[in-house]
């Protein structure tokens, strides 16, 4: 130990570097282990250490839950469950990113009054207080543009939302997508600091009317070309 103490007394910048390296090296040990998500660029540590099923006993392909999807305003008088809530999170989560960016962040509401309020804000849609929660959306982001010229933050969020509400239809539960609302009331009510954006809030809950909904689309042959248009 003497050595290595006389060394870096004597290479104080190839020392300094080695230090900075085996901490990264370290930190980044930790982060792996405690189940965390790791990005080299931009540099970022997140997520807290998860416990969650790897896998729930489901006859539901993916298939099955996009077609089984539907825009869900009519709730059960039933709490969704923190097990079941934890695995749509983590469907989110594991969602696709520019860069792995990652600036996706969710707000849970449960308190009924604070639902009131905010399907107040949000039009005055019922179904935004009356599911037992609602997920409201966020993105911490510094507004990147891609070379696309489209912005990151809201096509990144939609993709988590979209995984979050797959899950949740394999779990038996349904949501709805609400965009109608005010940002900065969102914001006010519930302290969401100015630097973040609302991009949608997302009721959760039990389906009261479990019938499959008929779905109005396009045609593939009104939507797709092949190799030019």
């Amino acid at each position: 130990m003497t050595g290595l103490f006389d060394w870096l007394a004597a290479n104080p910048l190839p020392g300094a570097i080695l230090l900075i390296a085996l901490g990264l090296i370290l930190i980044f040990l930790l982060a792996y282990f405690q189940g965390r998500e790791i990005s080299l660029w931009p540099p970022r540590l997140s997520g807290r250490p998860i416990s969650l099923p790897t896998h729930i006993p489901s006859s539901m392909s993916v298939m099955d839950a996009i077609r089984t999807r539907k825009s869900v305003r009519l709730f059960q008088d039933q709490p969704v469950e923190q097990e079941k809530l934890d695995l749509v999170l983590e469907a989110a989560r594991l969602a696709p990113s520019a860069s792995n960016r990652q600036e996706w962040r969710f707000v849970v509401v449960r308190q009924p009054e604070t639902r009131k309020l905010l399907a107040g804000i949000a039009a005055s849609q019922g179904h935004v207080c009356k599911a037992p929660l609602v997920i409201v959306a966020c993105a911490d982001t510094d507004e990147h543009i891609m070379q696309s010229g489209q912005l990151c933050y809201p096509i990144d969020v939609a993709i988590a939302l979209d995984h979050l509400s797959l899950a949740a239809v394999e779990l038996g539960l349904g949501t709805c997508w609400v965009g109608a609302f005010d940002e900065d009331k969102v914001r006010q009510l519930l302290g969401i600091p100015s630097r973040i954006r609302v991009v949608q809030l997302m009721p959760l809950g039990y389906p009261a009317d479990l019938s499959p909904v008929e779905k109005m689309r396009l045609q593939l042959d009104k939507i797709v070309k092949y190799e030019h248009w």
